[in-house]
């Protein structure tokens, strides 16, 4: 199918995790491995990323998110990775896009204070998460980063929020591309606890 990609060299997920209960198999299916393959993706796979992110809920439609990309072998992607902490570096080097999410701190309509900025962001990013490993594409977001150098070399205005930036690519061998210690984390897709330590009728109780 188009737009699908060689996922050899990842485990899948569904060998090491079940849901408890009945959901869409993509909520399972989706993980955050580091190795990619070091190519390029074409513009369709990332405008389909960005559109999946278009359709996020927003507090009154506002679609506060704004976000900052940098292709493969270009210019943009080495002042992206320059913005990373070392070890993100390690790995993000191979990936194929960097994404910069950032969202505006108030409401365009009245300018007061938009207080779910950072939250309707995310909104947009799980949308694009879920939109690539449906495409069977690596996405892991991440908060190593340098929040200064971001907006400095991005020249990101005081009134918009830093976020958190996204590695996306092409499956990779986590042999082959990742540190010893990440290559072993890339094996095994992590669990989550049952959602009984989540949830409780009423008040807090946990």
């Amino acid at each position: 199918m188009p737009g699908m990609t060689d996922l050899s060299h990842l485990p899948n997920p569904l060998s090491h995790r079940k849901a408890d209960h009945d959901v869409l198999p993509i909520f399972v299916e989706r993980w955050s491995p580091r190795a990619m393959s070091g190519e390029a993706l074409s513009d369709s796979d990332i405008h389909r990323i960005f559109e999946a992110g278009r359709w996020a809920p927003s507090t009154y439609n506002e679609q506060e998110w704004r976000f900052l990309l940098a292709k493969r072998d270009t210019a943009h992607f080495d002042v992206f990775m320059s913005c990373l902490v070392e070890a993100n570096q390690a790995w993000c080097k191979h990936a194929g896009l960097l994404v910069v999410v950032t969202s505006h701190t108030t409401f365009s309509q009245n300018g007061k204070a938009n207080p779910v900025h950072t939250f309707d962001a995310g909104l947009a990013t799980q949308n694009m998460l879920l939109q690539a490993a449906s495409m069977g594409l690596v996405g892991h977001a991440m908060a190593g980063y340098d929040g200064a150098a971001v907006r400095e070399k991005l020249k990101v205005p005081t009134d918009v929020s830093i976020d958190v930036m996204i590695a996306f690519g092409k499956p990779g061998d986590p042999d082959a591309q990742l540190p010893e210690a990440y290559a072993k984390m890339d094996k095994t897709p992590s669990g989550r606890r049952p959602i009984s330590d989540s949830i409780r009728e009423g008040g807090w109780s946990f």
